[in-house]
Parts: structure tokens; C-alpha cells; sequence
């Protein structure tokens, strides 16, 4: 409930995994996060609808958002699992593969990310990990998603590197030092002799950064989610789609 009614801006994002995506024609690829493909615009709009006339989370009563988020109207996507290299993300929550699942989180509006020059993983998830240091609340935050599709996906996957590399690259390049937090107002001041090389991490470790191959198969773009809050206040949680 407190997602819904703070002054920050999250909306209350959806990703669903298993043989239920390809059955409801659950989009997870080109316009992953818009438009509005069907079945995504329906879950969404359903969740939304719920929250407005069961919870009465509306804005400027108890939604308080300063300025929303575009997620709030539906925010839903798929893994796209079959061009993924990888086992899939509800896998790493702990489910089978043949399972259908649903993981959902308080998050903030997607972030693109552009490089049509990178042949490597090293300079591709540089530029994706300088764009998530200065993100978000950078202190405590609570997790992170990261959406590679098809082309940047294939320059990681044809190199060989598997999830937990990502997510250990990801976090390891995501630290920012306690100067910079100070001097911006994100951590308390006053700048202290040697902050300058003291560091924190962006996430608590590097399975907080959860990895998901998605989006379309043409383009030099990936994407990165910030979860909304600190880690105490905010979690994701995956459950089964039984029918």
C-alpha cells in the first residue's frame, strides 16, 4: 500500500514467465513497454482498476504521487524466454520452468539505454551501469531490473557470459562514493575526509539485479527498471499462476 500512496512514483510493475504468456499472447517483445498490446493493457488495467475502486488509491487522495507514472495506467510484460541464452528469471525465484508465474514489484518508469557501438559485454553493461549509478534514490535502494533484447542480448550471450556475470559486472560498476552522494543531497552532510574513496553499492548484492531477456529482436537498446524505495520498505515477490 505504501508504493501506491507515497509522493514518489512508482506503479506497480508485472513480470509474467511460464507456458501462461504464450497462452493469453502475453507481449515480451518489439513495444514491450507500450503501445498497449492486449492482453498486457488488460492484466495491467485490471490491477490498476482494483487499486481505484477497492483501495481508493486516487490521486490526490490517497495516491499523493508528485508527478505519477505512466506504469500506472498498466505496466505487464513477459520474459521472452525462448530467445533467451539463459535459465528463466522465475527459475532463479525458485520455480520450474514449466511452471506459470507472476512476479510483482513497486517499481519506477523504465530507463532506455542507446549504444550501436559496443561489440562487447564489458562496453555495453558499462553504458547500462553509468546510467543505473545516478538513477533512483542510489542509496539502499531495493533492487533493480535490467532488460537486454535481441541485439545487445546476442552480444553478451555470444561472448559466453552467463546471468551471474552480468549481475556481478552490473553491480560491481554501480557504486558510487559518499562524496558525491553528500554534495548531491542524497546522503547527510558534510562531505568527511576520505569519502571521496569510501563506496556503496546501488543494490545489496548482485542478485538484486534481476536480469530479463525481452523487447525486440531489432535495435541497439536495452533498458534498466529501479525499484522504488529502500530495502526494508520494498519487495518483489513471485507466487504460481494456478488454474
Amino acid at each position: 500500500m505504501a508504493a501506491s500512496t507515497t509522493t514518489s512514483g512508482p506503479a506497480v510493475l508485472l513480470i509474467v514467465n511460464g507456458p501462461i504468456t504464450r497462452e493469453l499472447n502475453i507481449n515480451s517483445r518489439e513495444s514491450l513497454f507500450g503501445p498497449g498490446w492486449r492482453a498486457n493493457m488488460t492484466i495491467g488495467r485490471a490491477l490498476r482498476l482494483v487499486m481505484r475502486n477497492v483501495c481508493g488509491t486516487l490521486p490526490g487522495t490517497l495516491d499523493m504521487s508528485t508527478l505519477g507514472n505512466p506504469g500506472k495506467l498498466s505496466y505487464v510484460i513477459a520474459e521472452n524466454e525462448e530467445d533467451s541464452p539463459w535459465a528463466p528469471f522465475h527459475v532463479d525465484r525458485g520455480f520450474r520452468a514449466e511452471q506459470s508465474t507472476v512476479t510483482v514489484m513497486a517499481a519506477d518508469g523504465p530507463c532506455q539505454i542507446f549504444n550501436q557501438l559496443s561489440d562487447t559485454p564489458e562496453q555495453l553493461l558499462l553504458t547500462m551501469a553509468d546510467n543505473m549509478r545516478i538513477s533512483g534514490g542510489v542509496v539502499g535502494q531495493t533492487y533493480y531490473v535490467a532488460i537486454l533484447p535481441g541485439e545487445h542480448l546476442k552480444i553478451v550471450a555470444d561472448a559466453g557470459w552467463s546471468k551471474a556475470q552480468v549481475q556481478k559486472f552490473l553491480f560491481e560498476h554501480t557504486y558510487n562514493d559518499y562524496a558525491r552522494l553528500r554534495r548531491t543531497g542524497r546522503f547527510p552532510l558534510p562531505v568527511k575526509p576520505g569519502d571521496e574513496y569510501r563506496m556503496r553499492p546501488l543494490v545489496t548484492s548482485p542478485e538484486m539485479i534481476f536480469v530479463l531477456s525481452a523487447g525486440g529482436k531489432v535495435g541497439a537498446f536495452s533498458a534498466f527498471i529501479p525499484g522504488w524505495a529502500k530495502a526494508g520498505w520494498s519487495r518483489a515477490v513471485t507466487k504460481e499462476i494456478k488454474r
